[in-house]
């Protein structure tokens, strides 16, 4: 059947961009991912913005198949605009649930050499700083990330309040303003290792002062539930933002144009576990995959670097090396089981006992 048109009319107009959303870690050299889709937001598709996805919130990328989420593609009248529109459609690209590539597309997307254009097969490697850079937690997230559990929770009593089975009840009428409380407000964050204590005092005008690390913000916002996150506008000191925010289980996700953050509440310390140091002799899959060799027995005293694993994920095969020079206790998994990131795979005898065994010998 012939195409309706000849390469002739074919007509060249404008610029456009395609991002491609993998589930991969591009800290951990581009390792593919797999998981549950928890959470999953995207930009508005419109004449000029599309996205082309096989998958929604629920679902589940799978070890066995291109772990690719979606396709987002942006078109304008010059390189710059459809340069500025691809920025924003993945600042509005929210995942939960596994680790994705979009912080990377941001970071690539906004860089001065690639919106110059200068862009060549060595690109990554000769900018591996500016696109893998140490990223550090801003006050204005931090602000926002308080703000928003403040709101959050101020309306969860008005909606227990208003949700009584006495619709009579003064109770009902009462706001979440409570006398004979603590004027201050304490608040804990957790950002990796690093912990940071809130202090938020509300104000009469309902904004909020918040101080932490020896300074002091004036913050006022807003929320508007969007399923199972809020969206928060607000201010912090005159300045106005905007961000997403997902309470998940314990952690704070906030997206914004600056990318996604992730601050945690943390665990009382009567509830921790007595042994979270885990098992420093353990070797554990970089990714979940499938055993598709197992190049070692128990027993068996291999060299650093040595194969002990493969595994094959995505379609592509992953050797597992030996990180030391180690004596192999047991195995965990057998050829053709399927296993999460970070299961132990092989675990080496202690070192201690490893090295009484072979002076012995």
């Amino acid at each position: 059947e012939p195409l309706p048109i000849t390469q002739g009319e074919v007509k060249l107009k404008g610029h456009a961009f395609e991002a491609r959303i993998y589930a991969e870690d591009p800290s951990n050299a581009f390792m593919p991912g797999a998981g549950p889709l928890d959470y999953l937001r995207t930009p508005k598709p419109d004449q000029n913005t599309r996205i082309e996805t096989g998958v929604r919130e629920g679902d589940e990328v799978s070890v066995h198949y291109d772990p690719m989420i979606a396709k987002l593609v942006v078109w304008s009248d010059d390189r710059l605009s459809a340069l500025r529109s691809i920025r924003s459609a993945l600042s509005q690209y929210h995942v939960l649930g596994l680790s994705t590539n979009i912080q990377f597309l941001m970071d690539l997307a906004r860089h001065p050499e690639f919106e110059a254009g200068n862009v060549h097969t060595d690109f990554i490697p000769q900018y591996n700083e500016q696109l893998f850079p140490v990223r550090s937690l801003s006050d204005k997230t931090i602000c926002q990330a308080a703000v928003a559990l403040m709101l959050i929770e101020q309306e969860k009593v008005h909606h227990q309040a208003c949700s009584t089975l006495d619709p009579f009840s003064p109770f009902s009428a009462l706001s979440s303003v409570r006398v004979n409380t603590a004027a201050v407000h304490k608040l804990s964050l957790q950002d990796g290792d690093k912990k940071l204590d809130i202090a938020i005092q509300t104000n009469p005008d309902r904004s909020y002062c918040l101080t932490f690390g020896g300074k002091s913000f004036h913050v006022s916002g807003e929320i508007h539930e969007e399923g199972e996150g809020v969206k928060l506008t607000c201010s912090v000191d005159g300045v106005f933002s905007k961000a997403d925010v997902v309470l998940n289980n314990s952690t704070v996700h906030v997206f914004s144009t600056e990318g996604k953050y992730d601050l945690t509440l943390p665990i009382p310390s009567y509830l921790k576990s007595k042994d979270e140091s885990g098992f420093s002799e353990d070797v554990l899959a970089p990714m979940p995959g499938v055993i598709e060799k197992v190049l070692v027995t128990p027993g068996t005293q291999v060299q650093k670097g040595d194969p002990l694993v493969v595994m094959i994920a995505m379609k592509m095969e992953y050797i597992i090396k030996a990180p030391k020079d180690a004596k192999v206790q047991t195995i965990s998994y057998n050829e053709g089981e399927t296993v999460a990131k970070g299961t132990t795979l092989v675990h080496f005898e202690e070192e201690d006992q490893s090295k009484k065994e072979i002076e012995s010998e």
